[in-house]
């Protein structure tokens, strides 16, 4: 790749993610989308149809191996992403990998040994670190402005949304779990970036099925397979230890049955202030001369989309040698703390994480 030509990227699972992957490319002067491909071709086709992408593939070891581009994005099932992500590092290509990062803790540690072997970029595309409100929040917390955060809440309550209902989304072995590695893993990622990157020690958790299996709750991503299968969570709540003293709490349902708008929220509880984020807009939150003070934050007149933020940053790190902010250590942070709730619920005990590699 020579100075000044635009980053070659081909696309690994042309579903609805990766359709949005590939509309937010072709709206980057950083990028070029030359390749796609997707376990059922005809949609592959459709996509390179649709957006004159050149190159279409049977698979993703063809396209992996094939000279046409210089990085992948990784938008299939949980169960492929270490696979395809280690395969795509070894083969020379930078990686922009969905989360999860990967189905489980021993994927999660597999893929952080390639990038470490190959020193590539990899990076996990947690679009809500770059929205607006969620920056200012971060600007606030990284000059100290909350004190010493203490306590962290966060959670997503879906009223009604289990998604795709019996297909890999509601399959643990194809998935991984439910709400909890779906959207949890957006919370838990974005809880601990604002805190300023706490490290999580241990872990107290349960996961609950208690309305999937009887075909209720279902959400309008996705298309349902009545004939396929329900073997995830469908709710989860858990309490995450940090090394400095503080907690992080966490709730996600894809369908519940209790009063909720429905929107993902985050709250920061400092010694001097906190913050409070809830479906994209923020607040400040301290005391002063005695009395509560909220501050509302300001929507900036121009706000840039916060994929074509990402976009960037991925391209400046495949560019400049950058650790990306959501790098291979991030996501195995997030696979630690999903893996723990899951065993904590099945055992019944705090579970001690084991970040040894």
């Amino acid at each position: 790749m020579r100075v000044g030509e635009k980053i070659r990227v081909g696309v690994i699972g042309a579903g609805n993610i990766g359709n949005v992957h590939i509309i937010g490319f072709k709206s980057s002067p950083d990028f070029v989308v030359t390749a796609v491909t997707d376990a059922y071709l005809p949609l592959a086709k459709k996509r390179a149809e649709e957006h004159g992408i050149p190159h279409v593939y049977e698979n993703a070891d063809a396209l992996i191996e094939a000279d046409t581009t210089d990085a992948v994005v990784i938008a299939v099932s949980n169960e492929w992403h270490a696979p395809i992500a280690i395969k795509a590092l070894r083969a020379g290509k930078h990686v922009m990998l969905e989360k999860p990062m990967a189905i489980n803790l021993q994927a999660a540690k597999d893929i952080v040994r390639a990038q470490r072997e190959t020193g590539l970029t990899l990076m996990i595309p947690h679009q809500m670190r770059w929205e607006w409100a969620a920056q200012e929040i971060k600007k606030q917390s990284e000059k100290g402005a909350f004190g010493r955060i203490y306590n962290i809440k966060c959670g997503w309550m879906r009223r009604k949304g289990i998604p795709g209902w019996g297909t890999w989304f509601t399959q643990m072995a194809k998935s991984g779990g439910g709400p909890l590695i779906d959207i949890g893993v957006h919370l838990l990622d974005l809880s601990l970036y604002l805190a300023g990157n706490p490290k999580p020690v241990s872990v107290t958790g349960a996961v609950y099925s208690e309305i999937g299996p009887k075909k209720k709750g279902i959400g309008n991503w996705g298309t349902p397979d009545w004939n396929g299968r329900y073997d995830v969570e469908d709710s989860a709540t858990a309490i995450v230890r940090m090394e400095d003293g503080s907690v992080l709490n966490l709730d996600v349902s894809w369908a519940v049955h209790m009063d909720t708008d429905s929107k993902p929220y985050v709250h920061l509880l400092g010694s001097e202030g906190g913050a409070s984020l809830r479906g994209g807009e923020g607040t400040l939150l301290a005391e002063l001369y005695d009395r509560a003070v909220d501050i509302p934050l300001e929507r900036p007149e121009v706000v840039e989309d916060s994929r074509q933020q990402l976009n960037r940053h991925f391209a400046e790190c495949i560019r400049e040698g950058k650790e990306p902010i959501t790098n291979a250590m991030t996501g195995l942070a997030n696979n630690l703390i999903l893996d723990a709730i899951y065993e904590s619920s099945r055992t019944g005990r705090e579970v001690q994480l084991d970040w040894s590699l």
